[in-house]
């Protein structure tokens, strides 16, 4: 199930990311999970993204604008 959001951070360096959604909840991401392969995203794009079981916590995947 996709869920909305924006993204509110995001460390091209390092790769590291957050996403707040629709609920305010935050949801981190690595550059790796954005759909289009380009490893970067603008902070305070508004993007559609999956939910990952990872290491004990949910991280966005499949992340792309919308």
């Amino acid at each position: 199930m996709s869920r909305r959001g924006a993204v509110s951070s995001f460390d091209e360096h390092v790769g590291l990311g957050e996403i707040i959604d629709e609920h305010g909840v935050r949801v981190p991401f690595h550059c790796i999970a954005i759909a289009d392969g380009s490893r970067t995203i603008d902070v305070g794009a508004h993007v559609e993204f999956d939910s990952l079981p990872k290491l004990g916590r949910i991280e966005a995947t499949a992340i792309r604008l919308g």
